[in-house]
């Protein structure tokens, strides 16, 4: 298949642009950028996420969506892999209203702009507590949490079957070991 992707859109462009169109894609900065296919360790990681989030939030409060759309800007519209919104939005959104988690599992096509760009993107949302970004070839995770209002300059890494991520803004825990379950290398 090739698509002849628009040189430049603005949001409600995009999605027009967007509906009914096969793949996954993102805009940013008014670019349209086709995003790549999932391996099955990328999926895998992330069902497990989702799982674990859903087993542990009121879904009365919070919505855990995968590839849900994030507004980021008048030119940006991404697609994390995990996003954990306020619940109660419309079935018709496109994007998250108050995201208070959001979540990347890294391709190696993907992991600059996962842990540079998206880092920076994400960062500035006010709902925002926690950015969290998964190795896929090992259990290794990169983490932002908000402290006192404020993101560190840097993550923290952690790695390990055996680590647990604590996520205090849902009081939710996130063993690595259940991350990563049927992901192992091999």
């Amino acid at each position: 298949m090739n698509v002849q992707l628009p040189v430049r859109l603005d949001k409600s462009g995009f999605l027009g642009w967007l509906q009914g169109r096969e793949g996954r894609y993102e805009l940013a900065e008014g670019r349209v950028v086709m995003m790549v296919g999932a391996s099955r360790a990328h999926g895998l990681i992330v069902a497990n996420l989702i799982a674990i989030l859903r087993a542990q939030v009121d879904p009365r409060e919070w919505a855990v969506i995968a590839d849900f759309g994030l507004d980021l800007g008048p030119e940006t519209l991404r697609y994390p892999d995990i996003v954990v919104d306020r619940a109660g939005g419309g079935h018709g959104d496109h994007t998250a209203t108050a995201p208070i988690i959001l979540a990347e599992v890294l391709s190696p096509s993907t992991a600059d702009v996962d842990l540079g760009d998206k880092t920076a993107e994400y960062l500035k949302l006010p709902s925002l507590a926690a950015y969290l970004v998964f190795a896929q070839d090992q259990p290794k995770a990169w983490i932002w949490t908000r402290s006192n209002g404020e993101f560190p300059p840097a993550p923290t890494v952690i790695i390990g079957y055996d680590k647990v991520i604590h996520v205090p803004a849902l009081r939710a825990a996130l063993p690595l070991g259940a991350v990563y379950a049927g992901a192992e290398p091999r």
